[in-house]
């Protein structure tokens, strides 16, 4: 199997905002930008990780954890501020 995935500290950066509920602004790698609330990470159908975001209220999005170019946390005091995905 030579499937994409993100490194185990990058994955667990991606935890700790769901965790905490952090309002996120993420950017991707067609450049699209996504902010909103992190949910949770599930397996889609076709077996990807995917992190869900809540852009308001019923407006979930799901993106693709290998799509990730950066996420930066909107919320005060977080954990952490801003990490960069390779």
């Amino acid at each position: 199997m030579n499937a994409e995935v993100i490194s185990c500290e990058l994955h667990d950066f991606v935890e700790v905002a769901c965790m905490y509920g952090y309002h996120l602004r993420v950017v991707l790698k067609n450049q699209q930008i996504v902010e909103g609330k992190a949910l949770d990470i599930v397996n889609s159908p076709e077996k990807r990780e995917c992190l869900i975001i809540d852009q308001s209220g019923d407006d979930k999005q799901y993106i693709d954890l290998t799509e990730l170019v950066k996420m930066e946390v909107l919320t005060p005091n977080a954990r952490f501020k801003e990490v960069v995905f390779d």
